[in-house]
């Protein structure tokens, strides 16, 4: 089987989701694959659930982000969501840049978004009905039980959780493990295969 084309529902506030995506990124290049940027909010996630106390500032900026980018998605803007994506995450993993309306308009400005543009949608609840389909959507692609980021082909049916990777693999390597999830999806009785994580995320290099 040979995949053209996935979507990737993912939060850029989670840093393991943001190791996945510098592979994928790698990964378009690498093998011509096309990437379909989609949002998969923490916050709604975890709407239902306890969060401790220092990681909601990051899920408030979380749902106002992927407003957002479900904005720019509504419009057919894939190739701005990815820059947004890639110019968040490389401020918040990298950079040690606060969560808050700052960080979201200093990466619209920085990926020539409109300021106005960004105002309006970020403040805009009625983008976290597209939200709660979008989760949706994955939970059924690769559910239950997942979280960010899922790596989804909808034509057959449904997707994986992760790879999880630290620090995220290049070149031959990331070749390598592109081939075994591909080769996973040919496998509808595939499931899960899972190594247990001891130490905390490492990046690799900034964008």
């Amino acid at each position: 089987m040979t995949i053209e084309s996935v979507q990737f529902f993912a939060d850029p506030c989670c840093p393991w989701t943001w190791n996945t995506s510098r592979w994928l990124v790698e990964i378009a290049e690498l093998a011509g694959v096309d990437i379909v940027w989609r949002t998969l909010c923490l916050a709604e996630l975890n709407k239902d659930r306890e969060v401790s106390e220092h990681f909601r500032p990051k899920l408030v900026c979380s749902r106002r982000m992927a407003r957002l980018l479900e904005a720019l998605r509504a419009e057919g803007r894939n190739e701005e969501m990815q820059a947004m994506f890639t110019a968040y995450g490389t401020r918040v993993h990298h950079d040690d840049h606060d969560p808050g309306d700052d960080l979201i308009t200093a990466c619209a400005t920085n990926c020539r978004v409109d300021l106005a543009f960004t105002t309006d949608a970020i403040n805009d609840a009625s983008w976290d009905t597209a939200i709660t389909d979008s989760v949706t959507e994955a939970m059924e692609l690769a559910g239950p039980d997942v979280g960010s980021p899922i790596i989804a082909v909808p034509e057959l049916g449904r997707g994986f959780f992760g790879p999880i990777v630290s620090p995220p693999p290049t070149g031959k390597d990331a070749l390598a493990l592109w081939n075994v999830l591909e080769a996973s999806f040919a496998l509808p009785t595939f499931f899960e295969l899972k190594r247990g994580r001891r130490d905390g995320v490492a990046f690799g290099s900034r964008p």
